[in-house]
């Protein structure tokens, strides 16, 4: 799993590739978590454009920062979701808490309160 961070004021972008299964859940959650209580990050965005794979333990990391940005008054946002991953997190009812977006300009204007 590859991460590629770019840190936007109190919005954390996130550019995975690879696959979010048990191997590398760990990762991501320590990579988001560090940025949350480091720098304040508020609005957290998932690119998933290049994941190949999500299993569980990948659904959990997204669920659990999710319930972790609530609390504080954050959002976790998803963009550029492969039709087969996004099948996977719409069996999980991901779509139903969290919001989605075509591209990661869609998710930042959403902010922006455009």
């Amino acid at each position: 799993m590859k991460l590629e961070k770019k840190i936007e004021r109190l919005t954390l972008l996130l550019r995975l590739d690879g696959e979010l299964d048990m191997h590398t859940a760990s990762m991501v959650r320590q990579a988001i978590d560090l940025e949350i209580e480091k720098r304040g990050i508020r609005t957290v965005i998932l690119n998933l454009q290049d994941v190949q794979f999500v299993d569980s333990s990948g659904l959990g990391v997204i669920i659990g920062r999710y319930k972790k940005l609530l609390p504080l008054g954050g959002k976790l946002k998803i963009t550029n979701v492969p039709p087969h991953i996004f099948k996977i997190m719409e069996l999980s009812g991901l779509p139903k808490i969290i919001s989605f977006y075509v591209d990661e300009a869609h998710a930042y204007e959403e902010g922006r309160g455009a």
